[in-house]
C-alpha cells in the first residue's frame, strides 16, 4: 500500500510512507531502482549530497529519505533564488560529484555521472542542496554530465523560461569541463529521449547554438 502522491514527475510518482521515507515508483516500468539506489548510496559514502535509500524492494520501487524545502526549480520561480547563484550551485555539484572516485579502477578518467542534473532535480534543504533523480546515471567522462546539464538549461532557454539563460552562463562560467565530444553525444541522447516533445527536440539547434555563444 502507498501513501499519499506528493508530486509526479514526466516518467515517475513519489508517495508518503512515513514522516521520514518515500517511494518512487517509475510509471512505465523501465526504470531499475537497485541500480539507481546503489549509485546514490555510492556517492553518499564518499559524502556526496543525496538522499538516503532503503533496498528496493521491486525493479520500479525507490524507497529513500524524505526531504523538506523546495526544489531549485520552485525557488527560482518564486524569486528565492537568483539564477546566477543556482547556475553556480548546479556547476559546483557537477565538480563535486566529479571528485567522487570512479567505480572502475580500470578506467582512471571514469566518473559517476547524473546526466540529468538540472533545477528541479535539487532539493534546497535546511541543512543544504540534495541531489536527486539518478534513474540516468552511469559511469563515463566528466564532459559529457557538463554537456547533459548545459543542454537541458539552453533548451529551456530558447523555449519558455529565459532566465534560464542566466543559469547557463554561470554554469559555463569556466566552460573547460564541457568538451566537443561531450556536446555531441548530450544533443544526440537528448533528441533520442523518449520523454521529450516534439518541440523540445526541435529546440535543440538553437539549444546547441546558445551554448557555442558562451564559450
Amino acid at each position: 500500500m502507498t501513501g499519499r502522491l506528493l508530486g509526479s514527475g514526466r516518467s515517475a510518482d513519489v508517495y508518503e510512507i512515513d514522516e521520514a521515507w518515500v517511494l518512487r515508483r517509475d510509471r512505465d516500468g523501465w526504470g531499475d531502482a537497485a541500480a539507481e539506489g546503489a549509485v546514490m548510496t555510492y556517492v553518499r559514502r564518499h559524502g556526496y549530497p543525496v538522499p538516503r535509500v532503503r533496498p528496493a524492494a521491486s525493479r520500479t520501487d525507490l524507497v529513500m529519505e524524505r526531504l523538506s524545502g523546495p526544489t531549485m526549480l520552485t525557488a527560482l520561480l518564486a524569486a528565492e533564488t537568483d539564477p546566477a547563484e543556482g547556475g553556480a550551485l548546479l556547476a559546483s555539484l557537477l565538480r563535486r560529484l566529479h571528485a567522487v572516485p570512479g567505480r572502475d579502477p580500470a578506467d582512471p578518467g571514469s566518473r559517476v555521472l547524473h546526466l540529468d542534473l538540472h533545477p528541479d532535480n535539487v532539493m534546497l534543504t535546511p541543512d543544504g542542496p540534495r541531489v536527486i533523480d539518478w534513474t540516468n546515471a552511469e559511469d563515463g567522462p566528466p564532459g559529457l554530465d557538463w554537456a547533459m546539464s548545459a543542454v537541458i538549461l539552453a533548451q529551456v532557454a530558447v523555449g519558455d523560461l529565459p532566465m534560464a539563460r542566466e543559469l547557463l552562463v554561470a554554469l559555463l562560467a569556466d566552460p573547460s569541463e564541457l568538451t566537443e565530444q561531450g556536446l555531441a553525444e548530450a544533443l544526440r541522447r537528448r533528441a533520442a529521449n523518449p520523454t521529450m516533445s516534439r518541440r523540445e527536440v526541435d529546440l535543440l539547434g538553437a539549444a546547441e547554438k546558445l551554448i557555442r555563444t558562451l564559450l
